[in-house]
Parts: structure tokens; sequence; C-alpha cells
């Protein structure tokens, strides 16, 4: 399908949600990330963790069957599919620590071009730093996908050079779905999967980092 315009949430949830290998064990983080669920294709053999403590979650629960003890990490409630397990929190983080996950798929304040990924605090005094496991996801699962806006409300890049903001990882950053583009973050630097409403060349102007566009 061609995007002429930016991408909405739900859109990005479902470019990202199609990327995801069939029978990958994957996390979804809080926030736009839960969105994916929704979009996952029947029948893809993909087993979602949520870090409080279950395998095999399913879509976002809506009407009837919302049940307030089922949840994922952000208190949103969800529903479960065959074969769902549920264990303590502790071994919860003991598999994304031990690298038993194929993809997580985290927001952002920042992405560096190197893949560094700053996630947790903005550094503002009035800011509430919000950590959660996202150190232990950057660090243990074996790609990490980051789903964000690509600029932020007053037009600022969020990938960046450098991140200015306290780093939640150091070069974990897989790739970057964006509501105008898709990055891929590689030895070389940052290449250009796909375009959404925009071009390859109006992107190098807003974005301080070299761009190449992705192979095939």
């Amino acid at each position: 399908m061609v995007h002429d315009k930016p991408l909405t949430p739900d859109q990005l949830a479902a470019i990202v949600a199609r990327d995801i290998p069939e029978g990958a064990y994957v996390n979804l983080g809080i926030g736009q990330p839960t969105k994916v669920a929704d979009h996952l294709p029947a029948g893809s053999g993909v087993v979602l963790h949520t870090e409080n403590g279950m395998l095999n979650m399913g879509p976002a629960a809506v009407g009837d069957d919302v049940d307030p003890d089922l949840t994922n990490a952000g208190k949103v409630p969800v529903t479960e599919l065959p074969g769902a397990s549920y264990f303590h929190h502790a071994d919860s983080f003991a598999m994304m620590r031990g690298g038993h996950l194929d993809v997580c798929v985290l927001g952002a304040f920042q992405v560096s071009a190197t893949g560094d990924l700053a996630n947790w605090h903005t550094g503002a005094p009035d800011a509430i730093p919000a950590v959660g496991g996202a150190m232990d996801l950057a660090i243990g699962a074996k790609q990490v996908f980051v789903m964000m806006t690509l600029f932020d409300k007053k037009g600022t890049a969020k990938l960046v050079p450098e991140c200015t903001y306290p780093l939640t990882g150091v070069a974990c950053v897989s790739r970057v779905y964006t509501d105008v583009a898709v990055f891929d973050v590689g030895p070389s630097g940052l290449s250009v999967r796909e375009t959404f409403g925009t071009t390859i060349d109006e992107l190098r102007e807003r974005l301080y980092v070299p761009l190449e566009a992705a192979a095939g």
C-alpha cells in the first residue's frame, strides 16, 4: 500500500506488525507500541510477552472481554490467546535479560545515528523519569524496533547525530519506525527503507544525519 501522507498511529502499528517475523517472541513497550498487538495477522505464531508476567498476550480487550486482572505492563486491559501462561515478575525479567526475546518495540524521545536509545527521561527538571524495563529490553532483545514520531511538537527531529537526553542503551536500536519514514540502523549509518508522504531528499533537508536509500 502506498501512503501519500504521514501515517496515523494505527497505520504505523500495522507497518511494524507486518515486519515482525512469524513465530517471534516479542515485547511491546508502553504507549504506541501496544497498538501493534491489534495488527498481528492471525496464524502468525507471534508470541507476545509482557513484563508484568504473561506470554501469548492477545489484542486489547474491549467491552465484555475486559478483565481488570488481565492487563499489560501499561495497565491496559488485554486478551489472552490459547496457551497463554502467567509467571512472576522476576521470571519475566529473566526472559528479557537472558536473550529470549526476538524483538522488542519501544517508544523513544531520541535515537542517535548509531542506534543509541533515549526513552526514559528528557532531563527536564519537572519531567517524571520512567525507565521501567526499557534498559533490560534494549540490551536483552535480539532486535530493538523503535516506534515514534520523527519530529516533536516543536518540529525538532528525534533522530539525531547524538542523543542529548539520558541514555537507555548504547548502539542497541536495529530499526526506527516513524510517521514519515522507516530507517534501518547499521554499521555504516542510517538507511531509509520507505517513506510516507515525503522523500529522502526532503528528509535530508530536515535531519542532521547522513541518509542512504536502503538496498533493494
